[in-house]
């Protein structure tokens, strides 16, 4: 007996010694290490057929053939990404680490695409991961063929995440896009916008993570980036180019992020993306401040993300969240047509329970009132106010009734149409500050997936699953239909409190959980009209504004303004005292067959293939699709700061139905009011595809009384694509026209 108590006393401790090794790193992998795409570059004779099928279309409709449109997507993640690190996890039926050079692969095979970029959370980016992307990066251009013809450009970048817990300290997320990947035009550090780097169990012992990793050895991998990133220093205050190579740098607002780009002087863009979404954006968050002082950098943040994987930015609703009255206290706004503010909702449950309790209609009306406080007083966390609250019981509360693929919990006044109308009077009220911003599109994929959105497949969006066999049979079970529509418990608690932010909320993982994945999409693109197919050329279309977006589809779109001195281009900037006339043209993407075309297997290795490709390419047919519809959008920007924004929108300001050929569509609109009007003002054409099954093309499921209101939804698991029709769309780059007699008055 003393024997086998010795021995079990042993074995106990060799199997801590043994998890608390593992748990320390000392097994784990380095997503990053592997930096070499496996894939050789797509046939020169592939690339080339597509740019003659494009210039024949083109040359169809009328469009000039002096440049060419390429698509992109610069807003990729990989496994370095701590969110996609969780994410790709394999109990999510996901492949695990997914690296640049993934990413690199996907874009050049799986998704044909002409140009992308990488942009992992600067927070999550090691030193070692930073020079890893760097090394892959190049690898993936040095493979792209002929440096003038290359197959695919890969873009160099970096995601500066930022959240704020109240309207005043919250700036957003923004890409940071390099020009260059030669030594000299790379920081040698990405620029973080905090200084935690929040992984998953970071804080748990490294026993209990050791011993998780032998039940799913990405556990070790995750222990290794925890040690790995515990221990780099934060940078010291100094110049950027005067900081230690190996510590990692903070820039906790965009007057701090683009003081240290400028520092660094490396040639960048800055692009603002999920700017209405709701699920990190505290409601009442604007972006006026963003236009105050050194907050905006004109000659970087130059664009802006209106679509992508977490929906659409773009159009301007004249509700909110929440009233902020003029002694800063928060008040639940009333309900309206197409919009129900989540504090009403919650005011509305307490209620109803209160009431199934039988408690008095005076009582149950003071509880209502104060969980409508309490739901504003928690800013993002509204709905972990309530115990107990299902996603089913806030129905549609909090999201846009009348938008197309609507970003979650939609936050208006940081919309782009908002932003284009917005002015800042503080250094000279005759001439305010104003944001002039490209429109583009990306995907936001955080499964080294650039260019998803080709095919309407749940597994192109956040949360779909590569593969459903491997999915967690617990996770199967929490993200059920029948979990999802789960009705409220008749017993549950009557009353609200104060919310206490915890993990478990910050990653959506409490009651809205059920409700977020419903609005996941494909993702989107953008696309530019570039002299060739080098870097150079598609960084200065980008750098002029000359692109759009598009939300996933691979459509053709010019929009120019019509002068004497010939067409202007989407992305113009101009003063002019007559009425601009503007000419649409636009023709509709290829019809996709199944699969993926002869030779992308061979190419990548049928392994590699199946785990990122899963099977499904950008593999297009003969026949385009036609454009169904072209409208254009004005807005006119404030000229004096009480102006009420929602007057200042015309969404749509023109419609023109097109005839339904696939040969594509021509406008041509006038604005006869802009001479006698004295004042400046910026339009762009959106463009539509007809109707087809979307993956998430009807957010939620509502069930509506016959009144209109939504009475019972049933959100999205992660096997149901829950497809409904949806318009597939293209936004182009506003041209922003200012009126010559407006300059000489002020």
């Amino acid at each position: 007996m003393r024997k086998f108590l010795t021995g079990g006393a042993a074995l106990l401790l060799f199997a801590i010694a043994f998890f608390w090794f593992a748990g320390r790193g000392n097994l784990g992998a380095v997503d990053s290490a592997r930096t070499e795409p496996a894939g050789g570059p797509r046939a020169t004779a592939d690339v080339a057929a597509s740019s003659a099928t494009q210039a024949e279309a083109a040359g169809a409709i009328g469009a000039p053939d002096d440049k060419q449109i390429l698509f992109g997507d610069l807003h990729v993640h990989s496994t370095i990404s701590g969110d996609a690190f969780f994410l790709n996890a394999p109990l999510m039926g996901r492949g695990g680490a997914m690296t640049p050079s993934d990413a690199c692969d996907f874009a050049r095979h799986c998704a044909a695409l002409d140009f992308w970029s990488i942009n992992d959370h600067a927070s999550s980016i090691s030193p070692q991961a930073w020079r890893d992307t760097i090394t892959s990066i190049r690898a993936c251009n040095a493979k792209a063929g002929d440096p003038d013809t290359p197959d695919t450009v890969a873009f160099l970048g970096w995601e500066w995440t930022q959240a704020g817990s109240t309207p005043d300290d919250h700036y957003g997320h923004k890409n940071v896009v390099l020009a260059g990947i030669d030594e000299d035009d790379i920081p040698t550090r990405p620029i973080a916008a905090k200084a935690e780097f929040n992984l998953p169990l970071q804080s748990a012992s490294p026993i209990l993570r050791g011993a998780l990793g032998v039940l799913e050895p990405r556990f070790w991998d995750l222990s290794r980036r925890i040690v790995e990133e515990a221990g780099t220093p934060l940078c010291p205050d100094g110049h950027a180019r005067d900081l230690p190579d190996d510590c990692r740098d903070v820039a906790p607002t965009p007057v701090e992020l683009f003081r240290k780009l400028n520092e660094w002087g490396h040639d960048s863009i800055v692009i603002p993306h999920g700017t209405a979404w709701g699920i990190y954006t505290p409601p009442g968050s604007s972006w006026d401040k963003q236009l105050q002082g050194t907050m905006h950098d004109p000659d970087r943040q130059t664009m802006i993300e209106v679509y992508s994987g977490h929906g659409d930015s773009e159009v301007y609703r004249d509700w909110r969240g929440v009233e902020i009255t003029d002694d800063g206290r928060l008040r639940c706004p009333e309900a309206q047509p197409n919009y129900l503010p989540i504090c009403r909702r919650v005011g509305q449950v307490v209620k109803t329970r209160c009431l199934a309790a039988q408690e008095s209609e005076d009582e149950c009306d003071r509880r209502a009132a104060l969980a409508r406080q309490h739901s504003v007083d928690a800013r993002t966390d509204a709905a972990e106010v309530v115990p107990e609250l299902r996603g089913s019981e806030l129905l549609d509360a909090g999201q846009c009734r009348d938008c197309r693929q609507p970003s979650f919990k939609y936050r208006p006044a940081s919309t782009a149409q908002y932003i284009a109308a917005i002015g800042n009077f503080d250094d000279d009220p005759e001439a305010p500050r104003r944001f002039r911003l490209g429109f583009m599109a990306s995907s936001d994929n955080h499964a080294a997936r650039p260019g998803t959105g080709y095919k309407e497949l749940k597994f192109m969006t956040d949360v779909g699953v590569d593969d459903p066999e491997k999915l967690s049979p617990t996770l199967r079970s929490f993200f059920s239909p029948t979990q999802n529509a789960q009705a409220a418990k008749p017993d549950a608690p009557a009353y609200s409190k104060p919310a206490e932010r915890s993990q478990t909320s910050a990653f959506g993982l409490g009651a809205e959980g059920e409700r977020v994945s419903s609005f996941q999409y494909t993702g989107g693109l953008v696309a530019v009209h570039a002299t060739g197919r080098d870097r150079a050329s598609i960084w200065s279309a980008l750098k002029r504004n000359e692109m759009y977006g598009t939300s996933g589809p691979r459509m053709l779109l010019w929009f120019d303004l019509l002068t004497d001195g010939g067409p202007r281009p989407m992305g113009t900037e101009i003063e002019l005292d007559t009425a601009p006339t503007f000419r649409v043209r636009a023709v509709g993407s290829f019809e996709q067959k199944p699969g993926c075309p002869a030779g992308v297997s061979d190419n990548l290795g049928r392994a590699l293939f199946d785990r990122i490709c899963v099977g499904e390419c950008y593999f297009p047919s003969d026949e385009r699709r036609p454009i169904s519809r072209i409208e254009l959008v004005r807005i006119r920007p404030q000229i004096h700061p009480d102006e009420d924004v929602a007057t200042l929108i015309d969404d749509p300001w023109l419609s023109f139905d097109c005839d339904g050929t696939t040969d594509g569509c021509e406008a041509t609109f006038t604005d006869p009011e802009f001479p006698a009007s004295k004042r400046d003002a910026v339009y762009y054409a959106r463009v539509f595809e007809p109707p087809i099954e979307t993956v998430n093309g009807s957010p939620l499921n509502c069930e509506y009384d016959d009144e209109g209101n939504c009475i019972r939804i049933r959100p999205c698991d992660l096997l149901d694509e829950c497809r409904a029709p949806d318009e597939p769309r293209a936004w182009s780059s506003p041209i922003y026209v200012d009126h010559s007699a407006a300059r000489r008055s002020r």
